[in-house]
């Protein structure tokens, strides 16, 4: 079946990001429960591709085309996400919008559109969507952003040994752009140069207590190691 022409970026990095199996997992992050993601688009097209990008990462994507079915789907379950297409035949957007609020008021939204304005965009503003994504879009985009989105509520969470590399791929930029050699690092801290090196390298966890001396001898917090990490993902 051929695509539309605005979803040409669409298909065409779906066919060359997918086989490269592109997960949650690959990203070193981990369901900490079920993740239901709504997709609601009257584009079937759009619908099967962003069910197939999100496939990989083992959420339960469900998707509904049909307009006059939409108020039913959103009353039948509550969803975490909801991917919503702000224009859709038949539907007013204010009205879509007010039923995600009264029916899914707990679930992010993110709005995707092929006809973007300042009045859409602030209208979504003012419904506090997490995202507005204009067609076409890339699906690593619509993956990353999917990924952050849920990450940020806790439903995603970074597993221990991604946490030990980010953390230390953290503090071995920082020691660069002090111009700081290893050895000088291990003078300024009093840790080893062998544990530093393994800390840096993300083979080894560093104790509150050291992450504290390696943080001194950076001249930043902890909390500011960790928001490196966060910022990164």
């Amino acid at each position: 079946m051929q695509l539309p022409p605005h979803l040409e970026t669409l298909d065409d990095s779906l066919r060359n990001e997918m086989p490269r199996g592109w997960s949650a997992e690959n990203q070193g992050l981990y369901r900490s429960s079920e993740v239901r993601i709504l997709v609601l688009d009257d584009d079937t097209s759009v619908c099967r591709v962003i069910q197939a990008a999100l496939a990989p990462h083992d959420f339960k994507v469900i998707v509904q085309a049909e307009p006059s079915e939409m108020r039913r789907t959103l009353e039948s379950q509550p969803y975490h996400l909801i991917i919503l297409d702000y224009v859709i035949p038949g539907l007013d957007p204010e009205q879509t919008l007010a039923w995600l609020r009264e029916y899914q008021p707990q679930a992010s939204i993110i709005v995707v559109t092929a006809y973007p304005s300042i009045d859409s965009a602030l209208s979504c503003l003012r419904a506090r969507t997490y995202d507005y994504l204009t067609k076409p879009f890339a699906i690593t985009q619509l993956q990353q952003t999917v990924l952050r989105c849920l990450e940020g509520r806790g439903l995603l969470r970074m597993s221990e040994s991604a946490l030990r590399k980010s953390l230390g791929n953290a503090i071995r930029e920082r020691r660069k752009a002090l111009n700081l050699t290893l050895a000088q690092m291990a003078q300024r801290t009093g840790v080893s140069l062998g544990y530093l090196s393994q800390i840096e390298l993300g083979k080894n966890s560093a104790s509150i207590e050291t992450l504290y001396s390696i943080s001194l001898g950076l001249g930043i917090k902890i909390a500011d190691l960790f928001q490196t990490i966060q910022n990164g993902n």
